[in-house]
């Protein structure tokens, strides 16, 4: 059940009337003994009545708890006011087998608004015993203010004073904390704008430095790169063109050089021949004008003759297989030196015959007699002249 408890105006200790509400949570206690206390209590009454008999049992308890605190302990202390309220109201509801659950006040106020002027001195001490209280009252609190007012300005004075020399020397302190920041920066200023000048002076230097090398490598590049041209001009145009001119100056001695051998060798050809010609000629009239007398000594040697004949029949054959090799060649010139002929060669070489014939067939002719050695001769002479 939820009863609702009020007592207006209610004097409290110092007599001031005050209206207080609150709110209870009540239940009809479920144990055997008091279960049967409360049927005897309310047997026959509904609940209301319950409500009613609990609720004038708490509001007695109220007011009687009411009279004994003042109206600032039961304003500023709900709690334990509302404790309090239970620990003495409980046993007696108790007895009648109500428990209480709980109890809270759900308001405090009063008619002559004591509470709202708590804390003017009481209500100038509840009126100052009527008026005399108030007068008092407001004297005191005239003076009071009045003293309030002097304090208040004195220390406003006070505290303007302390505000204006904080904010002068506050003013000052800044003004030197400005000068000494404004010559540390113009300082580091100055001292960055000189460094910053070295710097630019050390690049600007080194920038220097660094044109000249790349001036002198640049000129090492461009003098290499002339070597290199004069080496590709002498490469690619001297010596070409002193070269071609040396091959056709050579082409060109070598043609006349051999114009004149080939003119020379055309001379010495057409004598040569002619002289052999004539020999061979003289030979032949010779060879037929003592055939008779050789074949008549031939007979006489015979066994010689017949070695030597067949040597002779052999060596047009020897003479063709040597000089094969020669028959694809179109012409061959004969070249003597200052003091010689071509006749003295051709006689060198007829000179070799016998010599190159007993090498191949074992045969000495310069032992044959002069009438067996005549044919080989001129066999041998025209060897020669066919090897030739």
């Amino acid at each position: 059940m939820t009863l609702q408890p009020r007592c207006e105006d209610v004097e409290t200790a110092e007599g001031v009337a005050i209206t207080v509400t609150g709110v209870a949570q009540v239940k009809i206690m479920t144990e055997k003994e008091l279960l049967a206390v409360a049927c005897e209590q309310f047997l026959g009454k509904n609940v209301q009545d319950v409500k009613n008999v609990v609720l004038q049992t708490l509001e007695g308890h109220l007011r009687s708890i009411l009279g004994t605190l003042t109206v600032e302990q039961i304003y500023q202390d709900r709690d334990q006011f509302a404790k309090l309220v239970r620990e003495v109201a409980a046993p007696d509801v108790g007895r009648m087998g109500i428990e209480i659950l709980s109890f809270t006040i759900k308001d405090v106020y009063d008619k002559v608004d004591y509470l709202s002027s708590l804390g003017k001195t009481q209500i100038a001490a509840v009126q100052r015993d009527a008026d005399i209280g108030v007068a008092e009252a407001e004297r005191d609190a005239g003076i009071r203010e009045a003293e309030c007012k002097k304090e208040m300005l004195d220390v406003k004075f006070m505290a303007d004073t302390k505000i204006a020399d904080s904010k002068r020397a506050f003013e000052l302190q800044k003004a030197a904390f400005t000068e000494e920041v404004n010559i540390k920066t113009a300082e580091a200023q100055l001292a960055y704008e000189l460094q910053s000048a070295r710097e630019q002076q050390k690049i600007r230097q080194e920038e220097i430095e660094i044109e000249v090398v790349e001036r002198k490598k640049q000129i090492e590049v461009e003098e290499k790169e002339v070597v290199r041209m004069e080496k590709e001009l002498v490469a690619t145009v001297k010596q070409p063109a002193e070269a071609e001119a040396y091959r056709i100056q050579q082409i060109a001695e070598g043609e006349k050089l051999k114009q004149i051998l080939l003119a020379q060798a055309e001379a010495e050809k057409i004598r040569k021949i002619g002289e052999a010609e004539a020999f061979v000629i003289e030979a032949v009239g010779m060879a037929e004008a003592e055939g008779l007398k050789l074949k008549a000594e031939a007979l006489q040697k015979y066994g010689e003759a017949a070695q030597l004949a067949l040597v002779l029949d052999a060596l047009p054959e020897i003479a063709a297989k040597v000089s094969a090799p020669l028959s694809k060649v179109d012409e061959i010139v004969i070249l003597s030196g200052e003091k010689g002929s071509s006749m003295s060669d051709v006689n060198r070489l007829l000179a070799e015959v016998p010599a190159s014939v007993r090498a191949i067939t074992g045969v000495d002719l310069t032992k044959v007699s002069w009438a067996l050695a005549m044919p080989a001769a001129l066999r041998a002479q025209g060897l020669a002249w066919k090897l030739l």
